[in-house]
């Protein structure tokens, strides 16, 4: 199943507080910036608009997609936590989107394969409202896609929940789409976290 009317948001609003100084969503990952590889990824699997949350402009984020045909959302709020992201670009979202895919912007693992396979996974006639990457070992993560019925439930998320709640409530129609590794889960929030990746993976 090909499901290109199915928008993506793209969360890179957040501080990179850990990394002190440094921006992880500015590191090269596969030659570019790992926002830029995230983005074009995004591009690559829809048809539909990309819209990426990021800080307030000017900002360094910016120059690293320009270029791209995505969707940029500022997010004046952002230093609240990861729900200013979502309550801004779930409601930005097209009125007849039937499901919206939820993709963060620091998981350098991910591939373009992965996001098609979640993509592929959806099918709206069956009892389920939420697609959700996991690791090859079966623990829940990214990317995660929602049907157009939780749209709504975003619009007063405070804090940086990252919508747990909602993920929470719908679990008995979720389904868990394996991808290789830890590909769904593996994030690099300090310098020390990327130092021990690129020895791990010295093509990246």
């Amino acid at each position: 199943m090909h499901n290109l009317n199915i928008p993506i948001i793209l969360l890179a609003a957040g501080q990179s507080s850990r990394m002190r100084g440094r921006d992880k969503l500015l590191e090269m990952v596969d030659g570019q910036p790992l926002l830029r590889r995230q983005a074009a990824m995004a591009l690559a699997v829809t048809d539909a608009p990309v819209l990426v949350a990021l800080p307030a402009a000017p900002h360094p984020r910016y120059d690293a997609i320009e270029g791209l045909a995505v969707t940029q959302v500022p997010v004046p709020d952002a230093a609240e936590g990861m729900n200013a992201s979502l309550r801004r670009c779930f409601a930005a979202l097209p009125q007849d989107a039937p499901a919206a895919m939820l993709l963060l912007a620091d998981l350098p693992e991910l591939t373009q394969i992965d996001l098609n396979k979640v993509m592929q996974s959806i099918d709206l006639k069956l009892d389920k409202s939420i697609w959700r990457g996991a690791t090859s070992s079966g623990k829940p993560g990214h990317p995660i896609v929602f049907a157009a019925e939780h749209f709504g439930k975003f619009a007063n998320l405070t804090g940086d929940s990252g919508g747990r709640d909602i993920v929470a409530a719908a679990r008995d129609k979720t389904l868990f789409v394996p991808l290789p590794d830890d590909h769904a889960r593996r994030d690099l929030d300090t310098p020390e976290e990327w130092a021990i990746w690129r020895a791990e993976n010295p093509r990246r």
